[in-house]
C-alpha cells in the first residue's frame, strides 16, 4: 500500500505564493507518475500538474507559467510551487500517485486565495 500526505495549504492573498508538499510512504517504486489535482466547490476534480519518473511535466493551461511541479525521489516527495495565485485557484488540492496501473490519493489540503 501507498500513503500520501499533503501539506502546505492555507489562506493567501491574491498574487501571493504557496508551496504544497506531498510525502509518499509505503510500497513505493521510483517508476511512477505523481500529480496534483484540485477540486473547487461544486466543480469536478481536475488535473493541475503531473510529473513522470523521468521528469516530464504536464500542466493545465490555467496554471502554466504560474505553477511548477517537481519531485525529490530521495525524499519521496513531490512539490507544487504556486505563484501569482488567483481567487479562482481556491480549491482542495490532492496528490495522486500512479504506480503499476494503480492510483493512490492523498486526503487533500485546502488552498484559499482571497481577492
Amino acid at each position: 500500500q501507498v500513503q500520501l500526505v499533503e501539506s502546505g495549504g492555507g489562506l493567501v492573498q491574491g498574487g501571493g505564493s504557496l508551496r504544497l508538499s506531498c510525502l509518499a510512504s509505503g510500497s513505493i517504486f521510483t517508476i511512477n507518475t505523481m500529480g496534483w489535482y484540485r477540486q473547487a466547490p461544486g466543480k469536478q476534480r481536475e488535473l493541475v500538474a503531473s510529473v513522470s519518473s523521468g521528469g516530464s511535466t504536464n500542466y493545465a493551461d490555467s496554471v502554466k507559467g504560474r505553477f511548477t511541479i517537481s519531485r525529490d525521489d530521495a525524499k519521496n516527495t513531490v512539490y507544487l510551487q504556486m505563484n501569482s495565485l488567483k481567487p479562482e485557484d481556491t480549491a482542495v488540492y490532492y496528490c495522486k500517485m500512479i504506480l503499476l496501473s494503480r492510483q493512490f490519493w492523498g486526503q487533500g489540503t485546502l488552498v484559499t486565495v482571497s481577492s
